[in-house]
């Protein structure tokens, strides 16, 4: 893992995503402090930099990645962040995870150094976790938060 250009970037998304500690997980919640889930930590993490979400997730089932066939998550990453080689993830970074090489990606986490990710996870609240073996071959896609000015 690398260190580059966006390093302000990245270092503003751990900022925000480490006072989201400790906020229960609740599916499809987005609230820091009172609950969210994986793809809520990421939309809160969002919004406190950038003002507002570039768009909204509309409801979802804890079963939809195996439901679809479509990556949504993945997909959506593309259309708002910038995708890099998985070698070179950087602290700051959003990680995408799928369960099984066929299904598409269907957690999200950011990394906190290259031993350490920051995840929502059912059954826990937002912690950081090891970034174990079984942790990193599920590893799907690597995005960079954009670089855009933050709101004060």
């Amino acid at each position: 893992m690398t260190t580059g250009g966006d390093d302000e970037t990245g270092r503003r998304v751990l900022e925000a995503a480490i006072g989201w500690i400790g906020t229960p997980y609740r599916h499809q919640a987005s609230r820091k402090g009172v609950g969210c889930d994986c793809l809520g930590l990421v939309r809160g993490i969002w919004r406190e930099l950038y003002g507002s979400e570039p768009e909204a997730p509309g409801p979802y089932a804890p079963d939809w990645a195996e439901a679809g066939g479509a990556d949504p998550l993945a997909e959506a990453a593309r259309r708002h962040c910038r995708e890099r080689p998985i070698g070179e993830a950087q602290p700051g970074d959003l990680l995408l995870f799928r369960w099984l090489a066929h299904l598409p990606a269907k957690h999200a986490g950011i990394l906190f150094d290259a031993r350490r990710f920051l995840h929502a996870y059912e059954g826990h609240a937002v912690t950081i976790s090891a970034l174990v073996p079984q942790w990193r071959r599920r590893i799907a896609a690597v995005f960079s938060f954009p670089d855009r000015t933050f709101p004060d």
